[in-house]
């Protein structure tokens, strides 16, 4: 089940955040300073998951954006790397060209339209596996280059 979602630039800011379990601000605050230290301070070749606490961490870099996604430990990795994949072509086709003042505007959009339908956090608990992650043909895009500014 995922836990949180976050996207962070490069200096480490983060740009949008979704908890799916109650977390207390100061907490969350903390939680994201090492999540996100974890996750900047790794190489190019090293892998995108990563232990942390009682939970996993799957990673993926977009130009200087990070999406990071913390998930319980019976998830699939490879889904939810997936799944990172489909949003940022997903944001890609909307934006027509994904840049981190749109992920600004996003989370705008993104957070008042998952409130409307999911309440303060998620009403269901599934896995990505559970929902069936549907894979799609990506032509000519590259691993880790859909296209961000």
């Amino acid at each position: 089940m995922i836990k949180f979602f976050l996207m962070v630039n490069k200096q480490g800011q983060t740009r949008l955040s979704k908890y799916y379990e109650h977390v207390d601000i100061n907490k969350r605050t903390l939680l994201e300073t090492e999540v996100i230290k974890s996750c900047l301070s790794r190489s190019n070749e090293q892998c995108s998951f990563i232990e942390y606490k009682d939970f996993k961490l799957i990673y993926r870099q977009y130009a200087a954006l990070f999406i990071v996604v913390g998930v319980n430990d019976t998830e699939n990795e490879m889904a939810i790397y997936e799944f990172i994949h489909n949003f940022v072509e997903v944001l890609d086709e909307y934006f027509s060209r994904v840049s981190e003042l749109d992920v600004s505007f996003f989370n705008t959009v993104f957070h008042g339209t998952w409130q409307m339908h999911s309440g303060p956090y998620q009403s269901r608990s599934c896995s990505v596996t559970q929902a069936g992650v549907q894979r799609c043909d990506h032509g000519s895009l590259h691993p880790g280059s859909p296209g961000l500014k």
